[in-house]
């Protein structure tokens, strides 16, 4: 079994979300979701969301392409999360590209980025709610 993982924070789950989830369930047969928590998301970026966590967490677990989530707390965390859980691949969204790529050195696990759906995003929706 091919196990994948990928972070983020998922505030104000979109069809961009759900494209990412899906495309890197395709690179495995299971796929886990580390979700910033409430904390990491204000403490080291300075992010206040709009969902809490556990209700984050309950809208992933929904998705039929997301089989386990699991909670990011600090940056740190992804190369003994990849042990921890024996991860084959590593995704994110290609704005991240390069950011990550010290994974491949550090643990047996390949580093993908895969390409955003491109008209829409979080930050985006939050922008044109805020015009209004």
């Amino acid at each position: 079994m091919k196990k994948v993982i990928t972070y983020g924070t998922f505030d104000l789950l979109h069809y961009g979300h759900i494209n990412l989830l899906k495309r890197a369930k395709e690179q495995g047969d299971y796929l886990i979701v580390a979700l910033s928590t409430d904390e990491f998301n204000w403490s080291k970026k300075q992010k206040k969301c709009y969902f809490e966590f556990e209700k984050r967490k309950q809208l992933l677990e929904a998705i039929r392409y997301v089989d386990l989530v699991i909670p990011e707390e600090s940056w740190e965390q992804k190369v003994s999360d990849i042990k921890e859980y024996k991860v084959d691949k590593f995704v994110m969204g290609d704005d991240w590209v390069g950011k990550f790529d010290f994974i491949e050195s550090e643990t047996n696990a390949q580093v993908i980025y895969l390409s955003r759906t491109p008209e829409i995003s979080t930050s985006k929706i939050k922008s044109d709610l805020y015009k209004k």
